[in-house]
């Protein structure tokens, strides 16, 4: 019995905001919440630093990032795929 294994690593949608740093780009994560008193929906945040091996994605791309084993002091994500290519404005 061959079943394929789901994986236990969390994966996450975002924008790239920098990739000045070498094998390194920083994205930006939002996600949507209910806030706890007003009931209002509320856009939260986070900036997560992604290892980019080949320094394939640029400012403004949408790539996911998928958790992994610490990689420096900051980087613990790798950037697995890009989902949207950024526009050219």
């Amino acid at each position: 019995m061959t079943e394929a294994k789901t994986s236990l690593k969390r994966t996450l949608i975002g924008k790239v905001v920098s990739d000045k740093r070498a094998k390194t780009v920083t994205v930006l994560v939002e996600r949507r919440v209910k806030h706890e008193l007003y009931d209002k929906i509320v856009a939260k945040s986070s900036k997560y630093h992604a290892h980019d091996e080949k320094g394939e994605y640029k400012t403004g791309d949408m790539i996911e990032i998928t958790e992994s084993r610490p990689l420096s002091k900051t980087k613990n994500w790798v950037a697995t795929r890009l989902v949207q290519k950024a526009e050219l404005v």
